[in-house]
């Protein structure tokens, strides 16, 4: 089929969409750390964040979250609403981890007094550096209303998130989310884009604190297909035993159709 790109980013490609005001996002199998210094493929990642993210923003559209989401087309492609992107990523932290601990010398680990919300300017060229609110207002990169949307929004969706998770085992120690202006007309309103998945989440066994998320990729600790596919499983997305051999065949299906 032969269809426009307009984006092809670090872990996705989106493609013009079959309506106006739709785009198709297409998930890859590519994985990048450290800004996209260190790169390599997690084989089924594609597939299996496409699931969990279709999983989570149709659960979250239930509480009444507004999101991009309109269908899953097939494995590896969903169909989601056209957004202006906000040019924020909005991290979301339950759990001391990741760069938290490098600036600030908290333990790893550590519990967090009450949810924290850290702004980075997206820029890949700039290393998306961090922000303040003071920022965002300086340069207008959202409006004093989206960004009372925006927090609101991400604490509730923290809120419903930590919940799914802790009923399948699982500690949501952090996690990025990304919002998009929807218009019709003049008017625009914030609404939730992007993806969820153990890319942009850190997932934690309560039980063992192994780590279910791309930190197996980005600290060299093996076991990243099992990972993801252990995340989806609890979801109850995986519940065929012979789901990794259909994730197996697409991907050498794949493969000789490059």
């Amino acid at each position: 089929m032969n269809r426009r790109k307009i984006y092809e980013g670090k872990a996705k490609i989106l493609y013009e969409g079959p309506e106006p005001g739709t785009i198709i996002q297409y998930f890859k199998d590519d994985a990048t750390a450290f800004n996209a210094e260190k790169k390599g493929t997690i084989n089924g990642k594609g597939v299996i964040n496409n699931r969990i993210s279709e999983h989570v923003f149709t659960r979250l559209s239930h509480i009444g979250i507004p999101t991009h989401f309109v269908r899953r087309l097939n494995m590896r492609e969903q169909l989601v609403k056209q957004v202006e992107i906000v040019p924020i990523e909005v991290i979301v932290r339950n759990v001391a981890a990741g760069s938290l601990t490098k600036r600030l010398g908290v333990e790893e680990g550590t519990t967090l007094p009450h949810t924290l919300l850290e702004y980075c300017y997206k820029d890949d060229s700039l290393g998306d550096p961090l922000i303040a609110e003071e920022h965002i207002a300086c340069f207008n990169y959202a409006s004093q209303d989206e960004m009372q949307d925006i927090s609101a929004m991400a604490l509730r969706i923290n809120d419903f998130m930590c919940g799914m998770f802790s009923a399948i085992g699982i500690r949501l120690i952090d996690f990025k989310l990304e919002f998009g202006r929807l218009f019709d007309g003049d008017f625009s309103r914030i609404i939730l884009a992007d993806e969820i998945s153990p890319d942009g989440c850190r997932l934690w066994d309560m039980e063992t604190n192994e780590k279910l998320d791309k930190d197996r990729f980005r600290r060299d600790l093996g076991g990243e297909e099992e990972a993801y596919q252990e995340v989806a499983r609890r979801l109850g997305l995986l519940p065929e035993e012979n789901e990794a051999d259909v994730l197996d065949m697409e991907h050498h299906r794949a493969k000789k159709g490059k």
